[in-house]
């Protein structure tokens, strides 16, 4: 990119949710240029399971955000479903005792007014819905609206479909504005790209993005791991996970948390989640993670004992204080535009935060109420 581009938005991040605004940015009739320091999904999206749930959601805002985004990837997966691996399986969210099934209970019962199909299952049916399942658990919930995608498929295909411009290997040094700082554009390492419009979708990089503009935005990274076992036939039919996951994702902890999430792919390979801490963006790895992983995911299913592990990853979810994400115009920069710090719920969010953002651009009634997701809620962080 040696010469000046110019576009209506400009999209920062190539992840999943920058794709999703992409595309329904570009259906809107914009012309839309989409950049990256790095390639298409190269951060936390190519880290991630491709998880997109309902289950692990209370209700509020980032429920019925999650309900909105599942609509839509239901329709983009009648589009383009064998393309990105769509499968809409369900999930089975199990309780090891009676007084976690009872919590359980609760928990649906709330879900249920909002709008999720919340299913009771006894323990003596868990192993029709999973076979292979230990036989002492106490009961769970069957999910039938939570479903999974290939996040690098997806983002690939989503980018492509959008008809947008995509710009990667350029890093974003500065965000341009006019004297009365409304938004120019950006300035990349390799050139300007001028637009009325700039959507930061750099998830966990959305802090740096929005200092750019002059704006605080405070986008932390929570460390995460996933075991890859060999492939094997499908032996584990839904996302299946443990009902104390629900308090980790929710937890303001910063020390190491696992909790058992298990699911089979398309492909072969058992994915084994879930582990969460804060530790800057340290790549090293945690030993004392990974054997957590593996425990929780034997005791779920014992037959993973015998199967091998043949790899691990790591990504860096951008986590938000509040938990909920940054989506929506900054008040302080006309013209800028965040749609990031959906922390590991990014890939099931996303299209309904691409659909959002495109609205309120176009000057739309947005399809959600955004009050809870404002950019600009959280008061100014003190200098050290």
């Amino acid at each position: 990119m040696s010469k000046r581009l110019t576009c209506d938005v400009v999209v920062v991040g190539a992840g999943m949710v920058g794709a999703t605004c992409a595309l329904y940015a570009a259906r809107a009739g914009l012309d839309v240029i989409v950049v990256d320091r790095g390639l298409v999904a190269g951060g936390t999206t190519g880290a991630g399971e491709g998880n997109l749930l309902v289950s692990d959601k209370e209700p509020g805002p980032e429920l019925e955000l999650a309900l909105l985004s599942g609509r839509l990837w239901a329709e983009l997966a009648e589009e383009v479903g064998d393309a990105i691996e769509y499968e809409p399986k369900g999930g089975v969210v199990v309780a090891a005792t009676p007084e976690g099934l009872e919590a359980l209970d609760d928990f649906t019962t709330g879900q249920r007014a909002a709008g999720v199909e919340a299913i009771r299952v006894e323990a003596d049916q868990l192993q029709d819905l999973e076979p292979h399942l230990a036989p002492e658990l106490a009961g769970g919930v069957l999910y039938p609206q939570d479903a999974q995608v290939m996040p690098t498929l997806a983002a690939a295909h989503l980018v492509r479909a959008s008809g947008a411009r995509l710009v990667t290997g350029a890093t974003v040094t500065e965000v341009l504005r006019d004297t009365g700082g409304a938004v120019l554009g950006v300035r990349t390492d390799r050139g300007e790209i001028h637009a009325p419009y700039v959507v930061n979708a750099a998830g966990t990089w959305g802090g740096e993005l929005a200092a750019l503009a002059g704006v605080d935005l405070p986008v932390l990274p929570r460390r995460g791991f996933v075991l890859v076992t060999e492939p094997l036939p499908r032996l584990v039919r839904h996302k299946v996970y443990a009902a104390d996951y629900v308090a980790d994702v929710a937890s303001d902890s910063a020390a190491l948390q696992t909790s058992p999430v298990v699911e089979g792919t398309a492909a072969g390979p058992v994915l084994i989640g879930a582990s969460r801490e804060r530790v800057g963006f340290d790549r090293s790895l945690s030993l004392p993670a990974l054997r957590a992983l593996a425990a929780g995911a034997t005791r779920l299913f014992p037959f993973l004992e015998r199967v091998r592990a043949m790899r691990t990853y790591l990504g860096f979810r951008p986590y938000m204080p509040d938990h909920l994400p940054a989506i929506g115009p900054d008040p302080r920069v006309p013209g800028l535009f965040h749609a990031c710090g959906h922390e590991g719920a990014g890939i099931g969010l996303s299209t309904g935060t691409g659909q959002l953002i495109a609205q309120v651009i176009l000057g739309r009634a947005p399809d959600l109420d955004l009050a809870p997701f404002r950019p600009d809620r959280f008061p100014p962080q003190e200098a050290p």
